[in-house]
């Protein structure tokens, strides 16, 4: 057997070493070799040399997918490109310096130093390289070249000759290049046995360490020891081309005796063959029914291995579908493509009309059946059409229809079809539907196919059975989810209302002082200017509607009071007043923030009082011009608008709040009024408009809306007409009519206590307060001991220790003719058939100065005073 060639780099070192010895010998002794064409000549032999060495290394590296070769081949690739600046620098020089009276050329110099110095440390940077970053050849490529660039700028601007210092040497800018060269060899020997490359790189180091160390002692670019410098660099890459290129020659013999070896073992091995085939068809004439039959087995099997498939791919797709029409889709369209069939339909049974209607025709059937007049839809008896069976829940299979007595058979075999087969859906035992598929050759189905027809119209009937069961449970889904949404809002409710219960009670207490000393002042201030009068009237109207509000809380909670007495409202009287009350949110607020809202007025002089009532309707329309104004965050225009809708005899009186705002869409304008839907984020609470819709409902409006996106938006509140019949005129109670009296006030809550005894004190009254229950009670008590009985006693209802009921308990169990006033905050108004034990009267919070008299001249007459 041939000895295998083994790769020697030790004898090329040898040889390398020895040929740069002999040639610096001859370099030193013949002095015309120092010259700029020799350095020219090896400057260019440098840079072809490692441009073949890198393109070497590549093909080594991508024929053997190894990172190492093509990084090495990266980083001479790159030294490459600076070798070549180098070389036209050579060639052509850029500029020139003045070096001991010699002018030499600068780049030249310059363009020395990072060659030499940048592929040492692309070797180094390569072994140190992590396994991760060997990967990325183009990065690698960049960071050497930006490394180049650098050391390129670095060696410009450091100096390039210097007089002789430690050592004789002329450059000492160079002196790291040998000790990187050491460095790389020294590392490429130690990780040798990873790849002979390594070795080889090791060996090139050893060389070019004696070259750049002569090239320290270089006094000009072209002298003995830049030329020595340059030959090494020449006869290093030599030596590494050429060990490249024995290990290539010894790979490739390698491959070439592998692969005759191979050949030979092929050729014996396709005599084996051979000769095996040879006896193999000298007894397969005895095997040949048997294989046949084999065969035929095998076709039948995998014929039925497709069936299962396809069975098992149309009851995937069915699984995933959840409505009938998309799995008939699935069915139909599988049949066509994969069975085949010429003509696919599922119809679905209506017993009531013992009909079958097609529900769904696949692609290919589809221009058949319009052509025999049978779009999807269309009914088919059953009676006499051949379905009878297949509605019993039998399989029908028909060979060849063209024979068939029966008007539906004969009707597709017009359109071409000879054959038929015809599979009932069932559920629960029950025929729903039935599985039609025919094809144009007679006899072209086989009882595989029946049998998979069977199979798949029990896939398919479960399907449509749970697809059923999904619908069903779905809509119960919906029902309970909007249930459940209902119980929650209900529940929302309930807990807003039980919070409304306790600020309505904190709202009237705080409001009452102000109420009654409002209506004091107007009553009794006979030198009051208009203007503070008018003042005066507006905190009167606030408060009046302010108290309306907090009694309607209670609807939240409590069914709302069946009588309601509407009254004639003058609507343009009170768009003025709306439009003054909400002056800062229209006015001053959008200003302060650089927006102009501009409100305008259409009001018709001829306007009818509208039946309503006022504080309601004085509610309502502040909603809407808040709602106005938040809808245009931006400004514009605001109209308020009022005119008689209907005719003459049945008359509407409508009120209009117009803005040129952002609009709403259809979905915004639909769902606007319901409680708590809001588009404004954090910044809505969603019960404005409810308010509105509230309050449309309850004085018997009706509510228009008109909207559209960027144009606006346009509230109408439409009420019906006041008939102005004459309404009998009530007595006023005064100062006057009620005579002075001793009254004893019971509250908890300081200021309405002083409030109500300075009103009742400038009435002529004498008052006696009390801060609590148990207080009232002891001063009752101690007066009626001394003769000094009180006439009247007004308690509040909601105080600590002792509420109002328990003081009017005790009162009458002390005097029983005493008149007992209940004062309750919490928005609870009674009549005289539903008025707690022991009390005669009852007031709310807060109380009017008029109803106050009332309730004293009522309770004064009830006791015979």
């Amino acid at each position: 057997m041939e000895k295998a060639i083994e790769l020697n780099p030790g004898r090329n070192f040898a040889i390398a070493l020895g040929v740069l010895a002999l040639g610096s010998a001859g370099i030193v002794a013949a002095p015309r070799l120092d010259s700029p064409v020799s350095e020219t000549m090896l400057d260019t032999g440098v840079f072809l040399l490692t441009g073949v060495v890198a393109v070497m290394l590549w093909e080594i590296g991508a024929r053997a997918q190894q990172a190492l070769p093509r990084l090495l081949a990266v980083a001479l690739a790159v030294v490459v490109v600076f070798e070549l600046l180098h070389t036209i620098a050579t060639l052509e020089p850029l500029s020139t310096i003045t070096i001991a009276g010699f002018r030499e050329p600068r780049w030249r110099v310059g363009t020395w130093g990072p060659t030499t110095h940048l592929l040492p440390l692309a070797i180094v940077a390569i072994l140190l390289l992590p396994e991760r970053g060997k990967r990325n050849s183009a990065a690698f490529a960049a960071m050497l070249a930006l490394g180049g660039f650098v050391l390129l700028a670095l060696f410009e601007w450091l100096p390039r000759y210097v007089e002789p210092s430690l050592l004789g040497i002329t450059r000492p800018t160079l002196v790291a290049a040998p000790v990187l060269w050491a460095l790389a060899g020294y590392l490429c020997w130690q990780r040798r046995r990873e790849s002979p490359i390594l070795g080889m790189v090791a060996l090139m180091a050893v060389l070019m360490v004696p070259a750049n160390i002569v090239a320290l002692y270089s006094r000009l670019a072209d002298d003995s020891p830049a030329t020595i410098a340059h030959f090494g660099k020449v006869i290093a890459a030599l030596y590494l081309l050429m060990t490249l290129m024995e290990m290539s020659m010894i790979e490739m013999g390698r491959r070439q005796r592998a692969e005759s070896e191979l050949q030979l073992l092929n050729a014996q091995l396709e005599r084996r063959v051979h000769d095996r085939t040879k006896q193999v068809e000298q007894s397969n004439d005895a095997l040949k029914g048997e294989v046949m039959r084999r065969q035929q087995a095998e076709r039948r099997q995998q014929i039925q291995i497709g069936r299962m498939r396809l069975l098992d791919r149309i009851t995937r797709s069915v699984a995933a579908r959840h409505d009938m029409s998309s799995i008939f889709q699935v069915v139909i369209h599988s049949l066509e493509d994969y069975m085949p069939v010429d003509f696919a339909l599922i119809g679905l049974h209506k017993p009531d009309e013992n009909a079958v209607t097609i529900a769904h025709l696949g692609v290919k059937t589809r221009p058949i059946a319009l052509a025999l007049a049978m779009p999807e839809q269309t009914g088919i008896a059953v009676d006499g059409n051949g379905l009878a069976r297949s509605i019993k829940g039998e399989l029908v299979y028909e060979p060849d229809i063209s024979d068939v007595p029966f008007a539906f058979p004969a009707r597709l075999a017009s359109g071409g079809l000879k054959s038929l087969v015809i599979a009932p859906l069932l559920i629960e035992g029950k025929v729903f539907g039935v599985l039609l598929v025919a094809r144009r050759q007679a006899e072209s189905f086989t009882s595989t196919d029946c049998e998979f027809m069977k199979q798949l119209c029990e896939h398919v009937s479960l399907a449509a059975h749970q697809a059923q069961l999904r619908e069903t449970l779905q809509t119960a889904y919906e029902d309970l989810r909007q249930s459940r949404q209902a119980v929650m809002q209900q529940e929302r409710l309930r807990a807003l209302g039980q919070m409304a219960s306790g600020i309505a009670h904190d709202i009237n207490n705080a409001i009452s002082p102000m109420a009654l000393h409002t209506q004091s002042l107007l009553e009794t201030g006979a030198n009051l200017t208009p203007r503070i009068r008018g003042y005066l009237e507006i905190v009167r109207h606030v408060t009046d509607d302010v108290t309306a509000t907090v009694a309607r809380m209670r609807e939240f909670y409590r069914e709302r009071d069946p009588q309601v007495t509407l009254g004639p409202v003058d609507l343009n009287q009170l768009a003025r007043q709306v439009i003054d009350m909400t002056h800062a949110r229209w006015g001053d607020l959008p200003q302060r923030a650089g927006v102009t809202i501009e409100v305008r007025t259409d009001l018709d002089v001829a306007l009818p009082p509208a039946k309503g009532i006022e504080s309601e309707i004085r509610e309502a329309l502040t909603n809407l011009i808040f709602n106005a104004v938040d809808a245009m965050p931006q400004g514009g225009l605001m109209t308020v608008r009022t005119g008689v809708t209907g005719e003459v005899t049945a008359r509407g009186v409508r009120i209009e709040i117009i803005d040129t705002g952002i609009g709403m869409d259809d979905n915004t304008r639909r769902r606007c009024l319901e409680p708590f839907f809001t588009t404004k984020g954090e910044r809505g609470t969603g019960l404005g408009l409810a308010m509105v819709y509230g309050a449309a409902q309850r004085l018997g409006a009706e509510l228009e809306i008109e909207s559209e996106l960027g144009r606006g938006t346009t509230f109408g509140m439409i009420f019906a007409a006041a008939t102005m019949a004459a309404e009998p005129v009530r007595p006023v109670a005064t100062a006057a009519s009620v005579p002075p009296l001793r009254i004893l006030i019971i509250d908890d809550d300081p200021v309405i206590l002083d409030s109500m005894r300075l009103v009742l004190e400038l009435d002529g009254h004498t008052v006696t307060a009390a801060n609590d229950g148990r207080a009232g009670v002891d001063a009752f008590r101690t007066a009626h001991g001394n003769g000094e009985a009180f006439a009247v006693v007004i308690t509040d209802l909601g105080m600590p220790y002792m509420d109002g009921h328990e003081v009017a308990r005790a009162i009458k169990s002390v005097s029983a003719a005493t008149p007992v006033i209940l004062l309750t905050g919490w928005g609870r108004r009674m009549g005289e058939h539903d008025l707690p034990a022991n009390v005669d009267r009852t007031l709310d919070k807060p109380p009017k100065l008029l109803e106050l008299r009332e309730a004293l001249a009522g309770t004064l007459a009830m006791a015979g005073q």
